[in-house]
């Protein structure tokens, strides 16, 4: 195949006299996901030599026989080592790039183009950082890496021109958010495994700017970084994982932006996003409901003296007294209290970060296609956990859907109470539906298991991966503020991923209906006000204002459809916000209409709980702990260690003289002293009780 010169000859026709083209042969392209292959152009005789605005790289034209594009990333690698990315999951399923030439001053990008993308098109990266004054003589590399092993391509040709008038770069130079800058020596980032790069950060202060120049303040060493994610993998702006390291390449902790020292950290693109804060929403409504979800921050990424735009920095989900705050498990935990925990479970793709685990025996409620429900093992992980762990947490997770499924829900002995904590599932239940998560509850969704000493429950959380809430899906009813999300079966059967039984069930449990109300309408009294809400919303705006403009210049997308965005797709970022809120006041709004149960308030006559309202029995206690309330009503019960922990929460509604069993034989409790709680609308008292 030749290139089409007259397209050539219509680029250049103003400056023949000074326009210089080299042209390369092809080859095959490797497909094995693991190799990049190198097609070079020996540029000599360039005149001038030096490239710069005034001579420099004008254009990069290539022909490539190759199916699913969107497998290929393409970069051009100067004599320097500089390396711009020129097309990177672009095309989609489409075939071939056929006259494709890239030009940094085209109108239109390559990530906004169809296959086989004929004509000129702005590259992902730009041109112009080529164009900084090195000697042109040399090397030139065409780098092509088929990142899916399924199909072989062939580059047929490629060439390079240069001319006078070359772009070259405007530096960025100034933020208000911290700035991330890193540098790989100008290694491509693979998916796997992880390769040794230099990290700096740079930040002043809340309201202080933040300078390209200025001295790495926040972190200045080494880590280890690669590619993270299963779908957001297929997009052009890439998100990452990294773990701080030392010079040798062992993992150190690491204080990033005030957030708690550990060593694993993510770099989140957020691309389907545009708003680029639903995960930071999502996490900041979980904290604010007193639950642990992953800190963020915001911040603008410089990797290889490129600017990438805006990302949030965010901790990876883990066991850590910070994070998942379970006990540690080690290989020799094999008998006894040492064996109950803790443990962290997900339930998700198999691509990513996804392993080994076991399959629930029970089947979702949506499986005509013989669907299943998969749990793998996070911590410990897939080639650390032993078979003696596996067997536990698995005969545990069977032992709580067991009881959710054949026991009575009510049932405060047997029950599903028994191995699961309720308030957890409650939190969790409001926050993927007010988001109408499209993936809530069937993928990225996360269980832990605490020891037998600090309360031996199952529990759900942390949430994560929330780019596509918020009414960012256009499939399965996931842009439709009316609905369940978690009857995501009844809109899309089809799908092999499904959620657990465990909702319908819990849903037809009035004592949780209840307490799901209660805590339903006291929030949205607080964090779930939309006045609080758009308030927050709009103040992360207005701190992205001179940062998304940036972010936006190189990813034009704005007005655009990126997968899965819903129709009509706003033309600005204000529309992207505008809608954003619009869509979250119908959701709350259907949900104050929709939400089942009924909250108890304690009769007006009971002025908060008082020790005379209740009975707490036997004190100290050895196997069981009852307490009677003289008064019916709606209570919140917490037992908690002498270590602040909470070991234990209840929700109960009771008539008047009715004795609830809050210990029962079969759970496993420390001796030591313990404080109980007990909380009403109106008030709360606190008892000290004693395990002998």
């Amino acid at each position: 195949m030749k290139f089409c010169y007259a397209l050539f000859a219509l680029m250049f026709s103003a400056a023949t006299m000074k326009a210089q083209t080299y042209v390369g042969t092809g080859g095959i392209i490797p497909d094995d996901a693991t190799n990049a292959i190198d097609f070079p152009i020996n540029v000599a005789s360039l005149l001038p030599a030096n490239v710069n605005a005034a001579h420099g790289v004008v254009a990069v034209c290539l022909n490539i026989n190759h199916t699913w594009d969107s497998d290929l990333q393409i970069s051009l690698i100067a004599p320097d080592g500089t390396m711009v990315a020129l097309a990177s999951s672009v095309g989609g399923s489409d075939d071939n790039f056929t006259n494709t030439c890239f030009q940094q001053g085209a109108s239109n990008s390559i990530i906004n183009g169809t296959a086989p993308f004929m004509g000129v098109w702005k590259p992902i990266g730009n041109l112009g950082y080529c164009n900084n004054g090195q000697n042109g003589n040399g090397v030139w590399k065409l780098h092509i890496f088929d990142a899916v092993p399924q199909d072989q391509g062939t580059l047929l040709n490629w060439e390079i021109t240069f001319d006078n008038n070359a772009p070259v770069v405007t530096p960025f130079t100034t933020s208000n958010l911290p700035l991330v800058i890193i540098n790989t020596g100008n290694q491509n980032i693979p998916d796997n495994p992880k390769i040794m790069a230099s990290m700096g950060i740079v930040y002043n202060g809340v309201g202080v700017l933040n300078h390209t120049t200025d001295v790495y303040n926040n972190y200045n060493g080494k880590i280890g970084i690669e590619l993270r994610g299963s779908t957001s993998q297929t997009f052009p702006k890439k998100s990452y994982g990294f773990n701080t390291w030392t010079n040798t390449g062992a993992d150190t902790s690491a204080m990033l932006l005030g957030m708690p020292k550990e060593s694993e950290w993510i770099l989140s693109a957020n691309y389907s996003d545009k708003s680029m804060m639903n995960n930071v929403l999502a996490y900041r409504l979980f904290q604010l409901m007193g639950s642990y979800a992953p800190r963020t921050r915001f911040v603008e990424l410089i990797i290889n003296n490129q600017y990438q735009g805006v990302y949030v920095l965010m901790e990876k989900i883990k066991r850590d007294s910070n994070r998942v705050d379970v006990s540690k498990l080690t290989t020799n935990d094999s008998l006894g209290s040492a064996l109950t925990g803790g443990y962290i479970l997900k339930i998700d793709k198999n691509t990513g970060s996804g392993g080994g685990g076991f399959t629930s025996n029970y089947t979702p409620l949506v499986n005509a296609n013989g669907q299943t429900i998969f749990f793998q093992y996070d911590y410990p992980s897939d080639t650390k956990i032993t078979q003696q762990q596996k067997h536990y947490i698995q005969l545990f997770v069977d032992s709580f859907e067991n009881a959710l499924h054949n026991v009575s829900l009510y049932d405060t002995l047997k029950g599903w109470r028994r191995f699961a904590g309720e308030n957890s599932f409650v939190k969790y239940f409001i926050l993927n539906e007010i988001s109408k998560n499209v993936d809530g509850y069937r993928l990225s969704t996360y269980l832990y298991k605490s020891k037998d000493t600090h309360g031996n429950k199952l529990h759900i959380g942390p949430p994560w991966d929330y780019d596509i809430a918020f009414a960012n899906a256009n499939y399965c009813g996931g842009n439709v503020d009316t609905g369940w999300a978690f009857n995501f079966g009844m809109e899309c059967s089809g799908d092999v991923f499904q959620v657990p039984f465990w909702w319908k069930k819990l849903m037809s449990d009035t004592s949780f209906q209840n307490h799901l109300k209660c805590t339903y309408d006291s929030l949205r009294t607080t964090i779930l006000d939309t006045t609080n809400l758009f308030h927050w919303i709009d103040s992360v705006a207005l701190f992205l204002n001179n940062a998304k403009d940036r972010n936006f210049d190189i990813w034009p997308i704005l007005g655009l459809y990126v997968w899965p965005n819903p129709s009509p797709i706003p033309a600005s970022y204000a529309g992207e916000i505008e809608e954003l809120k619009i869509w979250l006041r119908k959701r709350l709004h259907w949900m104050d209409a929709h939400i089942p149960g009924t909250c108890y308030p304690p009769p007006v006559s009971i002025e908060g709980v008082s020790k005379n309202s209740l009975t707490i029995f036997p004190n100290p206690f050895t196997n069981e702990l009852n307490v009677r309330l003289n008064y019916p009503g709606y209570y919140s019960l917490k037992l908690v260690g002498i270590d602040g922990r909470i070991v234990l929460e209840k929700v109960i509604n009771i008539t008047v003289g009715s004795v609830f069993n809050i210990i029962h034989q079969d759970e496993k409790l420390a001796q030591g002293f313990y404080l109980l709680q007990v909380h009403s609308a109106q008030g709360s008292e606190c008892f000290k009780v004693m395990k002998e």
